[in-house]
C-alpha cells in the first residue's frame, strides 16, 4: 500500500478499542513512514538466511514481521535486502532487532521498522529459523494473516483488514 492509501493507526485505535499497539520501541527506517498489509512471520537469531529467502519472494502486499530476539549484535536487514523486498512488493518490514545501511534503506519505496541500526552483517548458517509461527514482542502477538498498519504515531495489528 502506499502512504495515501494506509489508515491513521490513531484512527484505528479510536475505532478499534481491542487493537493491539506496539511498545514505542522501534526506529524508522526505509522511504516510506507509512505502510500496511497481512503480516507474515519469521523468528531468527543472528542469522538472516531466512529473512533473505523471504523477500527474494514475492511479497504481495505483506508485511514481513522478523523476530530477531531483540539482539542488537548484527544487522538482519540491509540495503541488498530492502531493494529485493521493495522489487518483490512487499509493504513493509519489522525487525525486533538491527538494520543495517541505513541510508541504503532510506532510498527504498518500503516501510521498515527496527530497534537500532548496527554495520555488523549477520552470519548465515549460524542459527536455525522459523517461518510462519506466532512471534510476541514489543506487547503484541504477531500471526500470520493478521494486518499490521505503521505510521509515524506507532505501529497496530488487527485481525482483519481495516476497514
Amino acid at each position: 500500500m502506499t502512504d495515501q492509501r494506509v489508515p491513521a493507526t490513531t484512527d484505528l485505535c479510536d475505532a478499534h478499542p481491542e487493537v493491539q499497539v506496539c511498545e514505542p520501541v522501534f526506529r524508522t527506517f526505509g522511504g516510506r513512514t507509512a505502510f500496511c498489509g497481512p503480516i507474515a512471520t519469521l523468528k531468527v537469531f543472528e542469522d538472516n538466511t531466512l529473512v533473505k529467502q523471504a523477500v527474494e519472494g514475492p511479497g504481495e502486499g505483506r508485511v514481513l514481521v522478523v523476530d530477531g530476539g531483540g539482539s542488537r549484535r548484527c544487522g538482519l536487514v540491509g540495503g541488498n535486502l530492502a531493494v529485493a523486498a521493495a522489487t518483490n512488493g512487499w509493504a513493509g518490514i519489522v525487525v525486533y532487532g538491527c538494520i543495517r545501511d541505513a541510508d541504503e534503506l532510506a532510498e527504498q519505496p518500503i516501510g521498515v521498522r527496527a530497534l537500532a541500526a548496527f554495520p555488523r552483517k549477520s552470519e548465515r548458517g549460524l542459527h536455525s529459523g522459523q517461518a510462519g509461527r506466532p512471534v510476541v514482542f514489543a506487547g503484541v502477538v504477531f500471526r500470520e494473516g493478521e494486518w499490521l498498519c505503521a505510521d509515524s504515531d506507532g505501529i497496530v495489528v488487527l485481525p482483519t483488514p481495516p476497514a
